[in-house]
């Protein structure tokens, strides 16, 4: 869900939100093209779950890579910083799956209150209410786990105990990937 899913949802997101070309300096490009497509396929030295990322091209394609970050709170790392930032944000959709891949949930049909909350927040349609109660298809669910932060009723949970710690270690291997061997600075604001 959202308003995030192509390039021009990416910029009229970004525009809404104060960033354009006049009040960034300069112009805005999103890393992997129209569609989230435009990768390439990066390795990761001394990988220890993934050997390859999948990085928007525009990012690999710049001669310096500058990060500008905040700090924020998220469903499955716990808090977001420059790490999240750089191994998810400068993944393409395939990279995107490729991090989330062992975070898919499961319901507990008896917390389970029926208010289709978790459904709402779901970009994958994998949430059906055939029973009154949710059940998610562990073949469509991509692991995003929006919907365990939407449930109001800890009812959702990741199938796997140590989603959350693999997924943040792919995301430092994601954001190792995009570093690794090139001028980079860093900027951490909270606000």
């Amino acid at each position: 869900p959202g308003s995030r899913k192509n390039a021009l949802e990416h910029l009229d997101c970004a525009n809404l939100n104060g960033f354009n070309p006049i009040s960034t300096g300069c112009q805005i490009l999103i890393g992997d093209g129209l569609k989230g497509t435009d990768e390439a396929i990066v390795p990761i030295h001394n990988g220890e779950l993934l050997k390859e990322a999948y990085i928007g091209r525009a990012v690999m394609d710049a001669d310096v890579f500058i990060s500008l970050t905040h700090f924020k709170g998220h469903e499955a790392t716990g808090f977001g910083g420059t790490l999240k930032n750089i191994g998810m944000g400068c993944g393409s959709r395939a990279g995107k799956m490729q991090q989330h891949s062992s975070g898919k949930a499961i319901v507990n049909q008896e917390a389970c209150r029926g208010c289709r909350q978790c459904a709402k927040e779901c970009g994958s349609n994998a949430i059906s209410y055939d029973t009154g109660k949710a059940y998610i298809d562990p073949n469509l669910c991509k692991g995003c786990s929006r919907c365990i932060g939407a449930c109001n009723y800890d009812a959702i949970s990741p199938m796997d105990d140590t989603a959350n710690e693999v997924l943040g270690c792919k995301i430092a291997e994601y954001a190792q990937a995009v570093c690794y061997g090139r001028p980079c600075f860093h900027i951490s604001i909270v606000r």
